[in-house]
């Protein structure tokens, strides 16, 4: 059978600037106005009809377990809607009833939250892990057979369960097995039977996560919608994801939703003759863009936040190179005496540039903000930076429940921070 090449349109029917397009980044993200008090000066409030229109343009929060300062799906909604009530998140994404789910668990970019209504565009994905090499399953289906379909036995039988459940009411080998890197023979089950789909995380207690079957975990509406082609689900994916983006090159949007290039390739040259893309020359990009048709291209933009490393507008670190002319890396694995920034650093967006950088950690035993180290952009203004980011750090304590907000004197904003109301000099320990 003859190779079929698909190209790409690589001439572009539209030229952008450097500022234009960060500034159809941030619009897209829900980013180029300001959060806070309404017209008549009290609090806007928050509802499940803000939640889902944000979760419809930003299309998924990340899952990470590090909770130095929040958990990391909790900091994107915060960043663009400001202070809301956590059970807001939790009633959408781990509802008592699956009728009330707004989201759903899945492997989207990484582990994510995703509106439930996209579940069918990720099916192509649980079938690719059903028969691709699990090293850990194969062993397991070698050492103890039957042992996934117990799984399943224990979980219809129980309802809602975690591993360590499971492991239970099986009496499963492997019991206390620790570490992060050691995974029990249940866990390794589990953790299988999400990826393939026959399980999804009905809700978690705590940071754990609790199974169930997966059609008790979909909205019936859901489960019964058909599943589309593994090129159709590209290509729709690939479409959510300009529109996240509002703008992006191949990488960029392939990145979104972890779609590998030439699937890729293949969709977006398919949704520029649908007229869905619009290729784009974008000063100082040495890639083709491309630009959603419904993507806003504003001539300013006024938002305010503080960004957490996993935010969709700052995730892909080459994309924000290219667009903030900044150059980002989590500091999390890195050894103390190497960090440049700090451990867990939150970029400070103000209109539309990044223009400094802050080490965050919640004391919660102490009721404190912990600003560990404050940074300035070159070229930004320290005393403007400063101005904004107490702002954002008070609404931040606020929200998180944390009476004092500490600066450390480490960086070079420091003592510019420190000087704004409300923040008061910590000292380093010795």
């Amino acid at each position: 059978m003859p190779r079929v090449t698909i190209t790409l349109a690589e001439k572009p029917i539209l030229e952008l600037t450097a500022g234009q397009a960060r500034r159809v980044a941030i619009a897209a993200q829900q980013l180029a106005g300001p959060v806070g008090p309404i017209s008549n000066g009290s609090e806007r409030k928050i509802n499940r009809g803000h939640l889902n229109r944000l979760l419809q343009s930003i299309g998924l929060l990340q899952i990470d377990s590090v909770n130095v300062l929040a958990r990391a799906h909790l900091l994107p909604i915060f960043s663009r809607l400001g202070p809301y009530p956590l059970s807001l998140l939790d009633g959408a994404a781990w509802p008592t009833r699956p009728g009330d789910r707004l989201l759903i668990e899945a492997w989207a970019h990484v582990a994510s939250l995703v509106p439930v209504e996209i579940e069918p565009l990720l099916r192509w994905r649980q079938e690719k892990f059903a028969t691709e090499p699990w090293p850990r399953v194969d062993r397991m289906r070698l050492e103890h057979p039957g042992f996934l379909d117990g799984v399943l036995g224990v979980i219809g039988e129980l309802g809602p369960s975690s591993a360590g459940d499971i492991e239970k009411a099986l009496e499963a080998p492997g019991r206390g097995v620790s570490g992060w890197w050691e995974w029990s023979v249940t866990k390794t089950a589990c953790e299988y039977l999400f990826a393939v789909g026959a399980i999804g995380v009905a809700t978690r207690r705590g940071f754990e996560r609790q199974y169930d079957l997966m059609e008790r975990v979909l909205p019936v509406e859901v489960a019964a919608m058909p599943t589309p082609t593994e090129a159709d689900a590209k290509r729709e994916l690939m479409a959510l994801a300009a529109r996240h983006h509002g703008i992006g090159t191949l990488t960029d949007l392939s990145d979104y939703y972890r779609i590998k290039n030439v699937s890729a390739r293949i969709a977006l040259a398919e949704l520029v003759e649908e007229g869905e893309l619009i290729p784009v020359k974008v000063q100082g990009w040495s890639n083709i863009g491309y630009l959603h048709r419904s993507a806003r291209i504003p001539r300013r933009v006024s938002g305010a936040a503080l960004l957490c490393p996993f935010d969709p507008l700052v995730w892909e670190r080459a994309r924000t190179e290219r667009l903030f002319d900044f150059h980002y890396r989590i500091e999390i694995y890195t050894p103390q005496p190497k960090r440049q920034y700090g451990y867990y650093v939150f970029p400070l967006l103000v209109g539309e540039q990044l223009v400094g950088r802050f080490d965050l950690k919640a004391d919660r035993l102490g009721g404190r903000l912990l600003v560990q180290a404050s940074w300035s952009e070159d070229g930004a203004d320290p005393s403007a930076a400063a101005d904004a980011a107490a702002v954002e750090l008070t609404r931040m304590a606020g929200w998180l429940g944390l009476d004092d907000i500490v600066v450390m004197p480490r960086g070079d904003l420091w003592r510019t921070l420190a000087s704004r109301p409300g923040m008061t000099v910590g000292s380093l320990p010795e």
